[in-house]
């Protein structure tokens, strides 16, 4: 692909070419317009060279960030960019769209302008284009299991750039489950002082007899929280705290035996995977130990849409449990099955009277309020009945979104979840089932990674990349073909190089030059 014609991913809504080239220099000035200063402190961070400071304000500047709300026809995150060889112009109508842009003119640098290091003034011409882009889907998340096995605060910000420069918008963040608790709660420290340590786990998939003998732990801090949701609302990327209730709940039990449906009975942090069947009571002390982990959740996550888990929540220990079948009798229920409905209304409550959208996975949405938005994954037939519910949802289906799959069939593939593989093809072709008979609204599609067998950056490198690049080009632009996706991925794979991504298979059906799941959530 010539240097006049960059591949983009994802592709632009209209991309036009022209001849010519902008040269980005030190001394390049910006006219910036007012409440445009912070997409402007994101192009110098990104686009300035690394020796120093760069891109002063002008009047005159040649470089126009123009923020005019008039532009109404590009939403929340569309906008328009001109490069021409004395000048670049690029408006939208909010900022989150300038912050768009500015991830297409990192695209339309070389890919070595990328790395950080210093490069030729060559590197650095942007080649002259004409683009018109918006979005398909307002949301087009990834979610990450840190709870599995914990990663980094550092490695997540390398996520959010590397979800910015590709336009996906949500960062999910797993926090808790049976295995690990990694959100810190200053009413409950044991939370993460008993609930992040676990003494082993499981090798292999769930039944597995083997254990490593390795203990895993770890937890962040408050203030590495806060200054994560800052450094990816820079960036244009929303990060959704997901607290599971009220079932994979084992890491809070065992770090508080009074929460669990057996009071007092006191278990370990799960070292195993799968379903557990150690679920939260439905005792009035358990919904006041939820609000007040949520309202902790809300003080740190100013995200709109607060996730509370809400699957696999096996209703044995509340079937066996006096108290429950208690309630479940008190509150008109049909059986302590419906505890589990019940219990996510009661907490999506709480989080509505504080201005919040509560957000389950779930098959169809039945048994959840309207005002919950529906998280579907297991047939793509549940999205169509969820929204005819009249529930807003996120399609996550995962035979096509779920990366912890493996991408090949090759002998030489790292340890991934079982089942079917899921490969580049396969993550591009998925299109969203829609309806116009709804009563609800599609918000968007995610891609989600669990992590049981990823406990290192280079395999989860490998198990993200490249598949989430044809994520974001289905989620942003649509139906792209797969040849030009595919032909596109490949000048792409130079940036992924650059960033320092080792990334799986570009060919489906071939291994992977780096070589060295979970269908439940």
């Amino acid at each position: 692909m010539s240097a006049h014609r960059r591949a983009l991913i994802p592709q632009p809504t209209q991309l036009a070419h022209r001849p010519g080239f902008f040269t980005l220099r030190p001394h390049t000035s910006l006219r910036i317009s007012p409440g445009a200063e912070s997409a402007a402190a994101l192009l110098r961070t990104l686009l300035g060279p690394p020796s120093g400071p760069a891109f002063p304000a002008s009047p005159d500047g040649s470089f126009v960030l123009a923020l005019d709300p008039r532009l109404t026809g590009l939403g929340a995150e569309g906008y328009g960019l001109t490069v021409a060889p004395d000048a670049v112009l690029l408006r939208a109508g909010e900022v989150t769209g300038l912050l768009r842009g500015i991830q297409t003119l990192r695209q339309l640098l070389p890919a070595e302008a990328l790395s950080g290091l210093p490069v030729p003034g060559a590197v650095r011409r942007l080649p002259c284009v004409e683009i018109t882009d918006v979005p398909r889907h307002p949301w087009r998340g990834f979610m990450l299991d840190v709870a599995r096995h914990f990663q980094p605060v550092s490695l997540l910000r390398r996520y959010v750039d590397l979800l910015a420069l590709h336009k996906l918008n949500v960062l999910q963040l797993h926090l808790t489950d049976d295995q690990g608790w990694r959100m810190p709660v200053a009413a409950y420290p044991r939370l993460t002082e008993v609930g992040g340590r676990r003494a082993q786990s499981m090798v292999g998939p769930a039944g597995s007899a083997e254990f490593d003998g390795v203990p895993h732990e770890g937890a962040y801090t408050r203030a590495e929280l806060t200054g994560l949701v800052a450094y990816a609302a820079a960036r244009g990327v929303t990060v959704v705290p997901e607290i599971e209730m009220p079932g994979h709940s084992r890491a809070a039990i065992a770090a508080h035996p009074e929460l669990g449906a057996v009071p007092g009975r006191r278990v370990d942090v799960w070292t195993e995977w799968g379903v557990c069947d150690t679920v939260l009571g439905v005792h009035e002390p358990v919904f006041d130990f939820c609000r007040t982990v949520l309202d902790e959740v809300l003080d740190v996550f100013p995200s709109p849409h607060i996730h509370l888990g809400g699957d696999e929540c096996p209703a044995t220990e509340w079937a066996a449990s006096p108290v429950a079948r208690a309630r479940a009798a008190a509150e008109g229920l049909a059986d302590t099955g419906a505890l589990h409905g019940w219990f996510l209304r009661r907490m999506g409550a709480h989080l509505r009277e504080r201005g919040r959208t509560p957000v389950a996975w779930a098959d169809t949405g039945e048994g959840l309020p309207p005002e919950f938005t529906v998280m579907t994954w297991r047939e793509p037939e549940h999205t169509r009945i969820a929204l005819k519910r009249g529930h807003s949802v996120i399609s996550a289906h995962h035979r096509a979104a779920y990366l912890d799959y493996a991408q090949t069939a090759s002998p030489g593939e790292p340890p991934a979840q079982p089942g079917a593989v899921v490969d580049l093809r396969a993550v591009h072709a998925h299109t969203v089932p829609e309806s116009e008979d709804t009563a609800g609204e599609l918000v968007g599609v995610q891609t989600a990674l669990w992590t049981e067998f990823v406990s290192d950056p280079e395999h989860l490198d490998r198990l993200a990349f490249p598949r989430l690049c044809a994520f974001a080009d289905r989620a942003w632009y649509g139906a792209a073909s797969w040849p030009h996706f595919h032909s596109r991925l490949a000048a792409h794979s130079a940036r992924l190089g650059a960033l320092g991504v080792r990334h799986g298979p570009l060919h489906p059906h071939l291994p992977t030059p780096h070589s060295s799941g979970k269908e439940q959530s």
